[in-house]
């Protein structure tokens, strides 16, 4: 299955699908040291970001998020590739500043986690294609 959106950070991610209906706010939220969701009560709550296409319907909480994002790339515990509904600058920002790809304008509800998925973010067009 082959799904389109909107380029904003160019590049190439390929991975395990890690979705969620639920935002995440990377300040407070995930563990800058480990990639794994520490936000209590989230859906996530315990699972690692780390390689992983990050699939939910976009960002909360400071723009201090930004530079969490850029810690987990530094650290080795990014995601691969991040997938929005509809991003917002922190998230942009910190994709940006991180290296890593992102779309958004997807219906997370085709996502599947768990599958493997290829994306490709070029300057005119972006898809991710799972792998069932």
């Amino acid at each position: 299955m082959r799904i389109c959106g909107r380029p904003l950070v160019e590049g190439v991610a390929r991975g395990e699908l890690l979705v969620t209906g639920e935002p995440i706010s990377f300040y407070g939220g995930v563990d800058p040291e480990t990639g794994v969701i520490v936000e209590k009560g989230h859906e996530l709550e315990g699972e690692s970001v780390a390689g992983r296409i990050l699939a939910f319907p976009h960002g909360k909480g400071s723009t201090v998020g930004s530079y969490v994002l850029l810690r987990l790339a530094r650290n080795g515990v990014a995601p691969a590739g991040i997938v929005n509904a509809r991003s917002e600058p922190i998230i942009i920002i910190g994709c940006l500043i991180s290296g890593i790809p992102l779309m958004d304008g997807v219906e997370l509800g085709r996502l599947v986690s768990g599958a493997y998925a290829e994306m490709v973010v070029g300057e005119e067009d972006a898809c991710i294609e799972l792998h069932l």
